[in-house]
């Protein structure tokens, strides 16, 4: 194979043998033939005398674990109204119930953009097997009723909830008969289960069973609204404020009803919308659209929606407004002039100059020796670096024209977040205003966003030619890998202030997102870095013969092939920063962990209650990290991880 084709192997290669296979899960490539139920246990489970032996102990100890699980759970020693009536609290903790709404705009927005990825994705694939659906039926429907038998019966309550006691203080039961009776909703849940999942098995033949699909988001988008319609008929328990209980034999209350509803109809009508949007010529231009909403997500919910700063526009017409329009101006007609094709080197010394004058500023500001506005220091680190990779847009006026609008399109981000995070919120919450699920969620989020470039700068400073980069990024990444990341947390959280300039100060919260992303960072470079030694030499002596510049040949032709080999290990990385986020309450941050390990056990009404609630926390986690798991598995099967 020549080096041109080695080339080709590259982004174009890429989209193409996706695109490829693609269309070939789609067209309904069959399963092989599946075995009958006996014959399959035969030959999986009982092939052997110690394959049977296997079977037969593994079998009955997974009974006993989840016989053992199951009493557990439904023994009259749990408390789990502790977890039902603290949910609120779990999710958003101390977030007024008076501004509550913002919570419902930030999940909105945040399901309107998965609703059109979704519609819009080119991982559709073949979807579910009815095959794979009628297992799941009878699973979960022999598990119910497994589930039903294996449950000891509940223990007897006197008309004020009092458990009732025998002689030997133990509790006294019902009958084993009374119990079964008693779970009527549990029986009908697991024999309409099975006794659907049987009847679609013996009512298709095995190739029909294999050979048809349902889609795996409408399927998904089904089950959601069969858990939230029982918001609307089952008895989960009218539930007020924290620490309250309102009558524990009604469904919830229409402040959790209506919402919820309202967010399953806006999920489905973006997938819709994404599916109809994915037919039309404007596809790729929404589809950009959606993924740069995406990053500015996180950014624009945070801070400007769930704060809801209170803004002074006196200050903001006579200094925020002039500021960003002279960066703009200024940095644009900069941009502008150093892209002219003929200017050469001038062009990266000038672009040096102003990165000696960004530094000088900072420099300044941590000895107070003249007074900048932030935003300023920051405005002008950002034309330096801009202007230090401008001779890269060189050429004709229409593509210099688009560096400088990417660059107007910079500034006003920058400048409306950067006076948005100054300006006091309105919000009246104790402390940080906002915790529990909601505070995990923003600092895993947070930390990717700002970690994946920062590893991927360090990867390449690690790989590169020029010895001051390469040492530089190993001694960050060697030094960050070997201190634990608790003192990374600690240190951030505690001393960080004292080496900012004077009147400067960062909160508990963004200090922790900054140790988060330092120190994933460096993790994240060493993947990265696996990734890049992957490429083949080939490639990078055909883009040099194409005559491609350094920043060309890593962005279209090296990266995009590293990132590809890379994406098991950096899922990987992603699931253990948002495990790792349960180390917020370490440092005294009120995340999900420490409003169920401190929080619910610290009221009145739930003294000493802990178990319940971090047996939820765990469910969550798992949950989360399971479907990014799965997402991570669909991703490399639409590249083709592994097999080319």
């Amino acid at each position: 194979m020549s080096e041109m084709e080695h080339l080709r192997g590259g982004t174009g290669e890429l989209i193409k043998q996706a695109d490829e296979r693609e269309a070939d899960d789609s067209g309904g490539r069959p399963d092989e033939p599946s075995l009958p139920p006996l014959e399959w246990l035969k030959v999986n489970l009982f092939s052997s005398i110690l394959n049977t032996v296997l079977t037969i102990v593994f079998g009955l100890f997974g009974v006993w674990v989840y016989r053992s699980l199951l009493n557990w759970a439904f023994s009259h020693e749990r408390e789990w109204d502790a977890v039902r009536v603290n949910m609120r609290a779990l999710f958003t903790f101390t977030y007024p119930s008076s501004q509550y709404g913002r919570i419902w705009v930030t999940l909105g927005i945040v399901l309107v953009l998965a609703g059109m990825s979704l519609g819009m994705s080119r991982m559709t694939g073949r979807g579910l097997s009815l095959k794979r659906i009628i297992i799941w039926a009878m699973t979960w429907g022999g598990a119910v009723l497994g589930g039903i038998l294996l449950t000891q019966p509940h223990a007897q309550r006197t008309a004020d909830g009092e458990v009732l006691l025998d002689d030997r203080f133990q509790p006294v039961r019902e009958s084993y008969g009374t119990a079964l009776a008693d779970r009527g909703w549990w029986w009908l849940i697991g024999l309409a289960l099975l006794g659907i999942g049987l009847a679609m098995w013996w009512g298709l033949d095995d190739l029909r069973r294999r050979t048809t699909f349902v889609g795996a988001v409408p399927f998904t988008l089904g089950a959601l609204a069969l858990l939230v319609s029982t918001l609307w008929w089952f008895h989960w328990g009218n539930y007020g404020e924290q620490g309250d209980i309102i009558e524990p034999g009604r469904t919830v209350n229409d402040s959790a009803k209506l919402p919820w509803t309202i967010m399953w109809l806006v999920l489905t009508g973006a997938y819709v919308l994404g599916r109809r949007v994915a037919a039309t010529d404007r596809a790729g231009a929404v589809r950009s659209t959606v993924n740069f909403s995406w990053l500015l997500a996180p950014f624009v919910t945070f801070w400007v929606i769930l704060r809801d700063p209170a803004l002074d526009w006196a200050h903001v017409w006579s200094t925020d407004i002039p500021m960003a329009a002279a960066f703009i101006v200024g940095g644009g007609a900069v941009l502008y002039l150093l892209t002219k094709p003929d200017l050469g080197e001038i062009g990266r010394l000038v672009g040096v100059l102003l990165l000696g004058v960004a530094v000088f500023n900072w420099v300044a500001a941590f000895f107070g020796w003249y007074a900048m506005l932030q935003k300023a220091r920051i405005s002008f680190l950002l034309l330096a670096l801009v202007a230090l990779a401008a001779h890269n847009f060189a050429g004709e006026r229409k593509q210099r024209l688009k560096l400088v609008l990417g660059w107007t399109v910079m500034m006003v981000i920058v400048h409306y977040m950067v006076t948005m995070m100054n300006t006091p919120s309105t919000v009246d919450a104790p402390d940080e205003f906002v915790g529990g699920f909601l505070v995990t969620v923003y600092i895993a989020t947070f930390t990717m966003i700002f970690s994946f470039p920062l590893g991927i700068l360090f990867a390449l400073g690690r790989t590169s030619t020029l010895p001051i980069f390469r040492v530089l990024s190993t001694i960050y990444i060697e030094t960050v890998r070997g201190v634990p990341f608790i003192t990374i947390l600690f240190f951030f959280s505690v001393f960080f202030n004292i080496f900012l300039p004077e009147g400067m100060e960062i909160t508990k919260l963004a200090s922790a997102g900054l140790g988060f992303s330092l120190f994933s960072a460096a993790y994240l470079a060493e993947n990265i870095r696996g990734g890049l030694q992957a490429v083949r030499r080939g490639q990078y002596e055909a883009s040099d013969a194409l005559g491609l510049t350094t920043v060309q040949r890593t962005g279209f032709i090296v990266l995009p092939q590293a990132l590809r080999v890379s994406i098991p290990v950096l899922v990987g990385a992603t699931i253990s920063t948002f495990k790792e986020t349960s180390l917020l309450m370490i440092i005294g941050i009120m995340d999900f962990l420490r409003v169920a390990n401190s929080v619910i056990p610290g009221q009145t009404q739930f003294l000493g209650v802990k178990m319940e609630g971090l047996l939820f926390v765990c469910m969550i986690y798992w949950i989360a990290s399971y479907c990014m798991s799965k997402f991570s598995q669909r991703l490399e099967k639409h590249l083709g991880v592994g097999e080319h």
